[in-house]
């Protein structure tokens, strides 16, 4: 078997936060959350990482973290593109938003021949996260169906204070298989635990904080890879015309449809791990003090 690979998906440039918040410092030393999900994933076992970003930040990617983990591991960079698109197909005259995180994934199609793991650039993870997926991936093969991964979190430790968020809401079996992701784009933290919306914000319902979500830290083997092609031209030819300005392809979808056909499975690992991340500008103390909290834990080292 080859050894995984991480992608790190970077193409967006957070309009919620205001710019191009996955190369914003989060510690004195310079650090950014990716250099801490790269110090974990490299201590759990990968040592080859792709660089999902947009043409035009090369650049500032190869200053801002790509030249200095080039010194230690193996890097590449892939283009999420507007207009790497199915043949015949044109991109709508106005649209500037990605595809989505299905097509960022698509972009990956001739760098990887064997399994990985994703992640968001801007998400902090957890080492125990690293871990769980790293093990998943050197012990699991395809058979008669895909066999594919995902860490779950508890909703409450994914929350922020500043704001509302988008979580996918995992339903499982009692084997802890996947069976539906349920996406709810207006959650917010209550004095209770959590609630949200589907009217943005006009009324909200309760939701336990213990429910498991996810946080777009999966695993899979190099098969999703021409599925996504498929189901990419469908999206293009028969979603994309109903708003072809914000229509997106998502990977929860992609998964989704493959458990319903009964071609993937997705075991679901939960992780006491805390996320954090910059949804908002005024996430950054909180994530900087979570760091600053670790160091003196020594979860991290001050350099590295």
């Amino acid at each position: 078997m080859k050894k995984p690979v991480l992608l790190i998906m970077a193409a967006g440039m957070g309009s919620r936060y205001g710019g191009l918040k996955q190369i914003d410092p989060v510690d004195r030393e310079g650090h950014i959350i990716m250099d801490f999900s790269i110090y974990d994933a490299m201590k759990a076992g990968f040592s080859r990482f792709i660089f999902i970003i947009r043409r035009e930040h090369l650049d500032l990617f190869k200053e801002s973290i790509g030249d200095r983990i080039s010194r230690k591991a193996e890097v590449s960079y892939v283009f999420q593109d507007l207009d790497n698109i199915p043949e015949g197909c044109a991109v709508p005259e106005g649209r500037r938003k990605p595809w989505g995180t299905g097509h960022a994934i698509l972009s990956c199609i001739d760098e990887v021949d064997g399994p990985f793991a994703v992640i968001n650039a801007d998400d902090y993870y957890g080492c125990h996260a690293f871990r769980l997926i790293y093990d998943y991936l050197v012990t699991h093969q395809d058979d008669d169906r895909y066999r594919y991964a995902m860490i779950g979190y508890r909703l409450g430790n994914t929350l922020t204070d500043n704001g509302h968020v988008s979580r996918g809401i995992c339903e499982t079996d009692e084997n802890g298989m996947l069976r539906s992701i349920h996406e709810l784009t207006y959650i917010v933290k209550t004095p209770q635990g959590a609630a949200f919306s589907e009217d943005d914000g006009e009324t909200f319902t309760d939701i336990s904080p213990e429910e498991t979500v996810s946080m777009n830290l999966w695993g899979f083997s190099a098969s999703i890879l021409p599925e996504l092609k498929k189901q990419f031209v469908q999206f293009f030819r028969e979603e994309v015309p109903q708003d072809p300005m914000k229509k997106e392809f998502f990977l929860p979808t992609v998964v989704s449809r493959l458990i319903d056909a009964d071609k993937a499975s997705v075991q679901v690992i939960t992780t006491p791990d805390q996320w954090f991340g910059v949804t908002y500008k005024e996430d950054r103390k909180s994530v900087e003090e979570a760091i600053i909290r670790m160091k003196n834990e020594h979860i991290y080292p001050e350099q590295f």
